[in-house]
């Protein structure tokens, strides 16, 4: 075990992660004081083109804005929805003509997702544009990845709740690529050799059964309010904490020549 926790100490996704040992010596313990996320949320210098407004500039900040809007107006509209075949639909009805505000609180969130889409694929997109992926910032890069795919789980799990005809067949469609996942899915690469079946593979598991149904409104419901709220935030608090420990935001620095 001690080798191999040697040989994982030298590869790059520790580097990447852990840039320093953290010996008990003097200097040490007080650079953990002056790199101490809660004691000092700024860091200690921020690069001169850190500052500089462009036209993405923000953009990460504008889409936790946005997650903050939708988890405040979601967790609003869930005092008026049953996730229940039989009461969704009629919900979204009640919510959208009898209840005060009910359609602004709705909307909000509605655009507010789809402005979260928009606004954190531009944001990846200045990322790799100003090459905001190289070391030493590589790790946080793998984390904002994971927050695209979050925030695509999201929507998609959100596109089910009106229970209405668009989406229900939206989500059929869209399901029916799980059955080709290498592995997982019936009609996947090596699914079948794997034993993989339409009722035991992937989108089984997604839909609680072989087709949309009350099971996959349930199961979709959970996911968007819990599951991937927690999970999203777990991993926004890391990738916050990252920026920090990298000096702030990072952008093309124009002192260079090669900007």
């Amino acid at each position: 075990m001690g080798k191999l926790k040697e040989k994982f100490q030298q590869t790059e996704v520790y580097k990447s992660i852990f840039r320093h040992s953290y010996q008990d010596t003097s200097r040490n313990r007080a650079l953990q004081i002056l790199d101490n996320v809660f004691l000092h949320l700024h860091p200690v210098r921020i690069s001169r083109h850190a500052t500089n407004v462009g036209y993405t500039w923000g953009m990460g900040g504008i889409t936790f804005l946005l997650f903050l809007v939708l988890t405040i107006t979601g967790v609003i509209l869930m005092f008026y929805y049953r996730p229940a075949a039989e009461y969704a639909y009629e919900d979204m009805k009640y919510l959208m003509n009898d209840v005060p505000f009910g359609p602004l609180m709705r909307n909000m969130h509605r655009w507010g997702a789809h402005a979260m889409v928009i606004t954190v694929m531009l944001h990846m997109f200045r990322v790799f544009l100003t090459g905001s992926y190289k070391p030493p910032r590589q790790f946080n890069w793998g984390v904002g990845v994971i927050l695209l795919v979050l925030t695509f789980l999201l929507s998609f799990t959100g596109y089910l709740l009106p229970w209405d005809q668009l989406a229900i067949w939206a989500v059929t469609v869209g399901t029916n690529m799980a059955r080709a996942t290498p592995l997982l899915g019936h009609e996947g690469p090596f699914g079948p050799e794997l034993g993989m079946q339409i009722n035991n593979d992937i989108r089984f598991i997604l839909l609680g059964g072989t087709q949309v149904g009350p099971p996959t409104l349930l199961r979709f419901y959970v996911g968007h309010c819990i599951f991937l709220p927690i999970v999203a935030a777990i991993f926004m608090a890391v990738h916050f904490w990252r920026i920090r420990k990298d000096g702030g935001i990072s952008g093309p620095d124009t002192t260079k020549k090669e900007f």
